[in-house]
């Protein structure tokens, strides 16, 4: 059976890891326990969390990211030809600097088939059982020309870097499917840099305009046989660091080239403040084409938006797009690294139970 995903009532994927989890993890990473007692204790918090999302009406869940401390760089260094290391400084966000850590290509790019996302996603959905549409949540292929990445001594340039990456990711989401996954998304923070007026492409080897183009070709091929009944879903995130920001800029930049023309069946856009801009770029979505998840409920922040404001938000937006194609959700996950965004637990699941009481009310479903 296809599922009819992006979901009404959906969210971007990453939960607040739980001090257990946490102390776990670091107790594992100094020797203090095993991998077999991490993992039993990653098993406990990830079904604790399966149980409250079912229990709060969401009809789609994830793992909450729970098993990686950072939303892209575990993936990626699981690549054959990618890995991690500790760089001098960590990632610029507004007013706060990240942990130091991040991947480099060091051979030839390629899926490696004992990728642990593989294991991850088998056992998180037997936790599930059919009970609810289970979300894997991967990082965009375009992750992988962001900076500091990509190796001129191995890669002659970015369009024989792409062959690799394209053939990577197809034996991914080969690999995915065969495990079950039917709901997949592209977390995407590339969209977003290309996407700002504050960022100068004049002065590096590669324009803006092959840039977008290039990313969009990019997801566009690594989904060209990708099997009918696979949704597949872009997230455009801004950056989410303990409740901080990377960029700024609307849409306007790429919604021509990206909305319409990436072959995905959603699109989750952050709305959830002045940063974003307006609704008017959503007109490049095609009407009947990709559905458009607002991300209009922030999840940087535990208090509770207006109803009546985030309804009068959606039907601005459906001046662009047909009501019935789009969506709601936070505007981003609650913990895109292990460090999490500054609210509570019950924030968090308040701000969930917002989303499917608030979708309840708009779509009657």
């Amino acid at each position: 059976m296809t599922i009819q995903a992006p979901f009404y009532a959906d969210h971007v994927g990453s939960l607040l890891r739980p001090e257990r989890l946490k102390q776990a993890r670091k107790d594992y990473k100094t020797g203090k326990i095993s991998l077999a007692d991490l993992k039993q204790v990653e098993l406990e918090e990830v079904t604790r969390v399966v149980e409250k999302q079912i229990e709060i009406g969401l009809e789609v869940v994830t793992d909450g990211e729970f098993r990686r401390d950072w939303w892209h760089l575990d993936f990626l260094e699981n690549l054959n030809g990618i890995e991690g290391y500790v760089p001098d400084r960590g990632y610029s966000f507004k007013g706060v600097e990240t942990e130091a850590y991040h991947v480099r290509n060091i051979g030839k790019i390629s899926f490696n088939p004992e990728h642990p996302f593989i294991n991850d996603f088998i056992e998180l959905n037997k936790i599930v059982a059919g009970r609810a549409v289970v979300k894997q949540t991967i990082p965009s292929p375009n992750q992988l020309f962001r900076e500091g990445i990509f190796n001129s001594e191995i890669y002659p340039d970015y369009e024989a870097y792409a062959v690799d990456i394209i053939q990577a990711y197809r034996d991914a989401i080969k690999a995915f499917y065969d495990a079950g996954v039917r709901y997949l998304q592209l977390d995407d923070v590339n969209f977003a840099v290309l996407a700002s007026p504050e960022i100068d492409f004049d002065s590096g080897p590669y324009k803006r305009e092959y840039l977008i183009e290039l990313a969009v070709r990019v997801v566009n091929e690594i989904l060209a046989d990708k099997p009918e009944d696979l949704k597949v879903t872009t997230h455009i995130c801004r950056g989410n660091y303990q409740s901080t920001y990377a960029f700024t800029g609307s849409y306007e930049y790429i919604a021509p080239t990206v909305f319409a023309n990436e072959k995905v069946d959603g699109f989750f856009l952050e709305y959830d403040d002045e940063r974003s801009g307006g609704f008017e770029p959503l007109k490049h979505i095609p009407h009947g084409g990709a559905k458009v998840v607002l991300g209009l409920i922030t999840s940087k922040r535990g208090e509770l938006e207006d109803v009546d404001e985030v309804k009068a938000r959606i039907k601005e937006a459906a001046k662009y797009v047909p009501l019935e194609q789009l969506c709601l959700s936070p505007q981003c996950g609650f913990a895109s690294t292990h460090h999490g965004n500054l609210l509570t637990e019950q924030d968090q699941w308040n701000k969930l139970e917002h989303v499917v009481k608030i979708a309840k009310e708009v779509w009657g479903k």
